[in-house]
């Protein structure tokens, strides 16, 4: 039986803040008949047993908990969720993870985190001009100041915690002076994600404007995504900062998983994964994505009310999306020397037309190009002291 990750969305598209480049906010449109989005007690148990059950024989269970804003819920929801962990796992142990914006965070909050071992992912984009320009609220005031109190509620009950860096126009071109505010916030562990959407000219049949790559009529880039050779530049400047003055004290989550492909480990990251469908999507309804970047129609799999996750995990519609990664590369990929530690990046952003006319061209294939050369050098000297 395969073990997949779920991403549950129990509060499935709805947020506190209206961040402007947010990719899932509008999936409340294929819920149009929804009269609540919030997760019922129903779904919530079986999520937990199934998980449970499809992930037996593990050290641990995972449950991860991202939105929308899963805070929207309330202490309780997650409360009366660990009492089943407790009451379902018998004597494994749980591991919990959330996902958050922190608007809502406060003592009672930050107590029950760090009392339960939460791993906390902070969705902060570097200092009060590169975060509020896109990341408001629905007055349209900034969220900065707000994400820095909960960070710093965080640090003082010591949850552990990491950031979530959403690198877009408006922070792309200043990548030490994100760098530099994330240092001086106390910050040591971060996640960069490159935004780059396409937006649809005309509304499509599921009334979704962020489109898939396999969306074939006319579309273009989204205006607050970043450029292929921007992202580089921001990667190379931002690891020359790193390894100049931080290396083993900062962790880089990116710097780390190409170290890791390059030592010829199982990668801990999707995007540079050889295939791709071990991580689904979970609405608050019960429904299963494919990935929580492919949630449109075509990619669900079922409702866990009517098909536990253990035979979603093995149906042919997920293991053929997770070798489409392989098998739909783009040809241009077999002569790059960088495959291995690249594997032609996230389907989602494969939407460029390669050499053989084929609409599977990763769209920030030139910014991996010239990240992993300028990186090249340094990584094969760490590995060679590791080995």
């Amino acid at each position: 039986m395969s073990s997949i990750h779920v991403m549950a969305k129990p509060s499935s598209s709805k947020c506190n803040i209206d961040c402007e480049y947010c990719f899932y906010l509008e999936k409340e449109k294929l819920y149009p008949d929804a009269s609540d989005f919030r997760m019922s007690d129903e779904v919530l148990e079986a999520y937990i047993s199934q998980t449970i059950s499809q992930q037996k024989g593990k050290k641990h269970y995972e449950f991860s908990w991202q939105g929308g804003e899963p805070t929207l819920l309330g202490l309780d929801f997650f409360k009366k969720a660990l009492q089943l962990q407790r009451n379902l796992a018998g004597s494994t142990p749980c591991v919990n993870s959330l996902q958050t914006n922190g608007i809502l965070l406060n003592t009672e909050w930050a107590e029950f985190l760090a009392k339960h071992r939460f791993l906390v992912g902070v969705s902060i984009d570097g200092n009060q001009q590169h975060h509020d320009t896109y990341r408001k609220t629905r007055t349209g005031k900034g969220t900065h100041e707000r994400v820095l109190k909960a960070i710093n509620l965080l640090k003082r009950h010591k949850v552990e915690f990491n950031a979530m860096v959403v690198v877009h126009q408006a922070n792309v071109h200043d990548p030490l002076g994100v760098y530099n505010a994330l240092k001086s916030y106390g910050i040591h562990h971060i996640q960069l994600t490159p935004l780059v959407e396409r937006q649809a000219r005309e509304i499509p049949d599921d009334n979704l404007i962020l489109v898939s790559p396999a969306y074939s009529a006319a579309a273009d880039v989204a205006r607050w995504s970043v450029g292929a050779k921007e992202y580089g530049q921001f990667l190379c400047d931002l690891f020359d900062a790193w390894k100049a003055r931080d290396f083993g004290k900062i962790f880089i989550y990116n710097f780390e998983s190409t170290l890791t492909m390059k030592a010829g480990l199982p990668g801990n990251s999707c995007i540079t994964a050889e295939t791709c469908g071990n991580a689904v999507a979970l609405e608050s309804n019960g429904d299963v994505y494919s990935c929580d970047h492919f949630v449109y129609p075509e990619h669900k799999l079922g409702n866990i009310m009517a098909e536990p996750l253990a035979e979603l995990a093995e149906s042919q519609q997920l293991k053929t999306f997770g070798l489409n990664k392989k098998s739909d590369r783009s040809v241009d990929c077999n002569d790059c020397r960088f495959l291995s530690i690249c594997n032609g990046g996230c389907p989602k952003h494969r939407f460029l037309i390669s050499s053989d006319g084929q609409r599977n061209k990763n769209y920030l294939c030139d910014a991996y190009k010239m990240y992993f050369s300028h990186t090249e050098k340094f990584m094969d000297f760490v590995l060679s002291k590791l080995n």
